[in-house]
């Protein structure tokens, strides 16, 4: 999705990291050339409200369960292994869950 005009920052990358910015993850200095981003290109503000909007009833819906504390552990580690660029195993997280 592109509005077809030049931004500082590309369409393509605000959206590739929309997540990150919706669960604030990202540095400050990244949020605010999205929000700037935003504030020029309105098929990505638009994006944004939606996955926004999903996030919001996603959590609403379903944000009451309690999650194990060993498969929080075990998804926690996974993304470390993964932002360390270590290899991660082959074996599945979610089949241990489904096991529970």
């Amino acid at each position: 999705m592109s509005c077809g005009e030049p931004h500082e920052t590309d369409c393509s990358e605000v959206l590739d990291h929309l997540y990150e910015f919706l669960d604030h993850e990202m540095p400050d200095a990244d949020c605010t050339k999205f929000e700037i981003h935003f504030e020029e290109c309105s098929p990505c503000l638009e994006k944004y409200g939606l996955e926004q909007a999903v996030k919001k009833l996603v959590k609403r819906c379903c944000g009451h369960d309690d999650v194990p504390t060993d498969l929080r552990a075990k998804v926690m580690g996974r993304i470390d292994l993964i932002r360390s660029g270590q290899t991660v195993p082959e074996h599945d997280v979610t089949a241990t869950a489904q096991e529970s």
